[in-house]
């Protein structure tokens, strides 16, 4: 190999079922700067050869059988020849050797350097703190020990480090805290101890903290919960002590992900814990916690998990959680709860192991507690049993309790495990490769200005929505820059939520939730589906409110710049999700307008975004304007009945001087339909309202989301 293509430059056969060794003759291809072997069944040694190629720029040799001849990775010492080498990925083969001290001699253009799930045993050599120009060093899933070396504090372009999974041992050294760059630190699921160090806080770029699964003893750092960036915070299964402070939950944090499960916490639940507005996961549970649960729980608009289980939890469940409307997990199991079970929002949904072993709780029989006692019956009964029934209720409750208690500790507890309380972990590329069928065109899903959507099943057997940015269109890394951005710092139930990201020098994709049902735009123009005037209305109020959130709900509106159907997915439940912040602009304080550049979607954008680059929440209003007139009407804005003086908006408001009906989408006509003009009329008068020339004359979200809600119950109550 090589001899007959002696001016080959790349070999790409990633993605394929090769076979065999690979041969020292590939140095005869002297110009290749780019192999990539990943995610084949190539076996035996990776040649020592390799290193003569003194071009190479980037090696992928990973998801192969490639194994090592000696005890070290004698390759390794063969590529400090390469001096332009700036990708090294050969991650998930069965290495099983010991990483050479020559490591620190690799060419200091290295950006990259992927090498988990290989079996690499000793230590980190220190002199990987020489490549300093190391954006991302991945070494999780080995069998790695000793310490973690003070030289990784030199790393200070570093980005993402991943040690977790190894044998690592004693403490974090103080000079990790000098990385303040760095984005990401794994270093769960080793043999860490002593203190978290508090100078962790002050690395103002981290954005993902997992400690988790080691042996820390301190108290956690309080410059932890000032810290501004941090979106995920796992401490869980340690041996941390002490109370959770009074300044916990800085409403401007971004935090989305808290577990501090597994430790020896104590004190109270700080009341303030209710200003982490973007939170979704919560698990306190296995500590020593104490006091009664805050009612300020109940301001966590977005929890979806919350895990109080297995501490010393008093008083009353606070009614507040019952407006918690995507919990979808809650656990305060092994407690001293006492009072009545709420019974109202999502707590229709729970189960008896929610609140098992909290002996003076009552509620519903399905909830294995006693039932609650009518006061009216219980005044009755105090006053003529004043002194009986309490010893009667008192031996009745012990022999349930130590009934139950057995019965439950014997095989309930052991058997009844939570959900993962933080699946926020990454997604390996080669994870992605495999979900996606190598990212096989009947898997794709949609298609964009700055790449393609795939359809793809995790391992677990969860489906989720690739999307892929092409890093070749202009403007694609600043668009994948802006959505991380963008949805890192946002949380609401009608915006398409992102799970994970995945990114390397020449790779840029977001992982987020697949919607079963397709976009707007699919179901407005199908011959197979229809949506009725109902689910019409409910799918504009989702988006207004998504919109009247990123305008209104924020410290700092987000403008989304592109509204429009084919942006609106629809879930399983035909709930509408906003998607697609890759033109998204973030006003800064005392901001109005913005000036940038027009790359919204003709027919959506508002005259001053089109014209002038310019703009603001009003700019939003206006698109949401002309969605709701196609939503209604099923006409785009730009099909050819609409030039010169005649629009959308110019058209609809013509037309319904005589009839609402001569505009509203022939689809949506039957005899029940004329008993709605009134409300059809009333939504067409809002997206007038909303689509001015003039943004000063536009309604604002907030006033369209009022009048929209209005409609719909006025819609239904004469229905």
């Amino acid at each position: 190999m090589g001899f007959s293509l002696p001016n080959l430059q790349e070999l790409n056969l990633a993605y394929n079922t090769f076979r065999g060794t690979l041969p020292s003759s590939i140095i005869n291809a002297s110009k290749l700067y780019m192999i990539d072997l990943s995610v084949n069944s190539f076996t035996g040694s990776i040649p020592i050869a390799i290193g003569r190629l003194e071009l190479l720029e980037r090696l992928l040799l990973g998801k192969n059988y490639f194994t090592a001849e000696g005890s070290e990775l004698d390759f390794l010492s063969s590529l400090t020849n390469c001096r332009k080498l700036r990708t090294l990925a050969f991650a998930y083969n069965p290495l099983q050797a010991f990483l050479p001290a020559s490591v620190g001699n690799l060419s200091t253009s290295l950006q990259t350097f992927e090498a988990f799930g290989c079996g690499i045993k000793g230590i980190i050599p220190s002199g990987i703190g020489n490549l300093i120009n190391l954006q991302r060093l991945a070494l999780d899933m080995n069998e790695l020990n000793g310490n973690i070396p003070t030289a990784l504090g030199k790393l200070q372009n570093i980005g993402q480090l991943y040690l977790e999974d190894n044998r690592l041992q004693e403490r974090i050294p103080q000079e990790l805290c000098l990385l303040k760059n760095i984005e990401e630190l794994y270093l769960s699921k080793n043999q860490l101890s002593g203190i978290i160090p508090p100078c962790l806080g002050d690395m103002s770029s981290l954005t993902w903290l997992f400690l988790d699964s080691n042996t820390f003893t301190s108290t956690i750092p309080l410059t932890l919960w000032n810290h501004k960036s941090l979106i995920v915070l796992n401490l869980s299964s340690n041996i941390l002590i002490g109370n959770l402070p009074l300044s916990i939950g800085h409403s401007d944090s971004p935090l989305t992900g808290l577990d501090l499960s597994f430790n020896r916490l104590s004190g109270d639940i700080p009341s303030s814990i209710g200003g982490y507005q973007m939170l979704n996961k919560l698990s306190l549970a296995h500590n020593n916690l104490q006091g009664s649960i805050p009612e300020s729980l109940g301001k966590l608009i977005s929890l979806e998990l919350l895990d109080l289980s297995q501490n010393n939890l008093s008083g009353v469940i606070p009614r507040s959680l019952e407006t918690l409307r995507h919990l979808e997990y809650l656990n305060l199991s092994f407690n001293r709860l006492q009072g009545e079970i709420p019974s109202r929002g999502r707590f229709r949904n729970f189960t008896a192991s929610s609140f098992m072993d909290n002996k003076d709780l009552c509620g519903e029989p399905k909830l294995a507690v006693l039932p609650c006692r009518s006061k009216q019956k219980e005044s009755r009964t105090l006053s003529s049993l004043k002194y009986i029934l309490p010893a009667i209720a008192s031996i009745i409750g012990l022999v349930v309790a130590v009934y139950l208690l057995r019965k439950h500790r014997k095989h309930i507890r052991t058997n009844v495990e939570p959900p993962s309380v933080l699946k926020l972990t990454r997604i390996s590329y080669y994870e992605l490769v495999r979900a996606t069928e190598s990212f096989d065109e009947s898997n794709l899903i949609g298609k964009g200005s700055y790449g393609s959507v795939f359809i793809g099943k995790l391992s677990d057997g969860v489906n989720v929505a690739v999307k892929v940015f092409d890093l070749l269109s202009e403007g694609a890394i600043k668009s994948f820059n802006v959505e991380c951005e963008v949805l890192r710092n946002i949380r609401h139930r009608n915006l398409v939520r992102i799970i994970s990201s995945c990114t390397n020098l020449d790779f840029r994709c977001l992982v987020m939730e697949y919607m079963s049902n397709g976009s707007l735009e699919q179901w407005l123009y199908s011959h197979n589906n229809q949506l009725s005037l109902v689910q019409r209305l409910q799918i504009m109020i989702d988006v207004a409110s998504a919109l009247e959130y990123l305008h209104h709900g924020l410290p700092t509106p987000i403008i989304h710049c592109d509204l429009k159907p084919s942006n609106v997915l629809i879930d399983e439940d035909m709930h509408a999700r906003v998607c697609d912040f890759g033109i998204s602009k973030i006003f800064g304080e005392e901001e109005f307008r913005l000036r940038t550049t027009t790359l919204g979607t003709i027919g959506y954008m508002s005259p001053e975004y089109g014209m002038e680059g310019l703009v603001s929440p009003e700019s939003d209003v206006y698109s949401f304007g002309i969605l709701l007139l196609e939503t209604f009407t099923r006409k785009k804005p730009t099909e050819e009945i609409f030039c010169g003086e005649i629009n959308l908006r110019s058209w609809v408001l013509e037309a319904t001087q005589r009839s609402v009906f001569d505009v509203v989408d022939e689809n949506l006509i039957n005899e029940h339909l004329y008993t709605k003009q009134e409300p059809l009329a009333s939504i067409f008068n809002l997206a007038i309202d909303c689509t001015f020339d003039s943004s000063s004359l536009r309604i604002n979200m907030d006033e369209t989301l009022v009048r929209l809600s209005k409609i719909q119950k006025n819609f239904l109550a004469n229905d």
